[in-house]
């Protein structure tokens, strides 16, 4: 049994993106401080996308510019991380000053299609011009759909997961990124694809993110805890989905993977009154579901 775990929070980028009423920027802001004081070490903290396809990330550079000055003068040791999907995306990220992006890339080529609308081949053609032209940037490779994919004439292989994960690496990814991004796969399947997988990955590589549309993401956790898997992403509130996934929910809620891993005796670093804190406010200022077991829980008690 590994003994400590690191948590990416991702609802100010995957939880909010989602959202459709505009969120005030300084409410975003001001959930997000929360979440920094909560002792994460890292988080997602914006898209880099078109305002005219995800209206929500039209306020991206004045996020990261805030959240920036926050951690600088509390000396909190924390990286940033933006969502890019494509070259454009990318040029105002490294502008911004963010410390790390994450480039989705589909494992099958129909959700590859619709998601950032190229195949496979042109979205790693893209991320190789990508790292030549910013030298020394810190690129995670988020595999979507490494699970079951939306479309029901659209097969997951485990060798291509192998391989598109082996021509990240090379291609000089810090880190790829393991999705359900529907958030139905099933323990059997997650236990079978990670079986297959546990011993291709240098466990510092990789992460597992888990959307919990059909209620496995917490059991699929700890699957990936049997498997040595020692980081996991997940939404304060349970926030999230994938607008080009008809149907899926948000990701897991990091109350509830912060209480799961402090049941089995895991170490997280991370203060779970204090994302209970944060989850107040989002309920306070954004107009979407607490998708959360803890939380209400937690808050009747309180």
């Amino acid at each position: 049994m590994i003994s400590k775990v690191e948590i990416t929070e991702v609802c100010p980028r995957d939880g909010f993106q989602n959202v459709k009423d505009f969120i005030a920027t300084d409410k975003k802001i001001e959930i997000a401080k929360t979440l920094i004081d909560s002792g994460f070490k890292e988080m997602e903290i914006v898209s880099f996308v078109s305002p005219r396809w995800i209206p929500q990330m039209a306020d991206a550079a004045d996020v990261v510019n805030e959240l920036d000055k926050y951690r600088r003068e509390k000396n909190i040791d924390i990286k940033f991380i933006g969502l890019a999907p494509n070259a454009k995306g990318v040029e105002n990220a490294v502008k911004t000053g963010v410390d790390g992006i994450v480039c989705p890339i589909s494992v099958t080529e129909k959700h590859n299609l619709s998601n950032v609308n190229r195949t496979i081949d042109e979205s790693f053609k893209d991320l190789e011009r990508t790292i030549k032209t910013y030298e020394g940037i810190d690129v995670t490779v988020g595999l979507a759909c490494t699970f079951i994919s939306p479309f029901a004439d659209d097969p997951i292989s485990v060798d291509n997961i192998k391989r598109m994960s082996e021509r990240a690496y090379n291609i000089g990814a810090r880190k790829v990124v393991l999705a359900d991004t529907v958030g139905t796969a099933s323990p059997a399947v997650v236990e079978s694809i990670l079986s297959q997988l546990s011993g291709e990955y240098d466990f510092d590589k990789v992460s597992l993110h888990l959307h919990d549309t059909a209620g496995f993401a917490l059991i699929n956790a700890m699957i990936g805890v049997k498997h040595g898997f020692v980081k996991y992403e997940s939404s304060a509130g349970g926030l999230g989905g994938c607008p080009f996934a008809p149907g899926a929910a948000g990701n897991v809620a990091s109350e509830d993977i912060l209480n799961l891993f402090k049941e089995m005796g895991i170490e997280t670093g991370v203060d779970f009154d204090k994302v209970l804190i944060a989850v107040d406010k989002i309920k306070e200022s954004v107009n979407a579901s607490i998708v959360s077991h803890m939380y209400p829980f937690c808050r009747n008690q309180r």
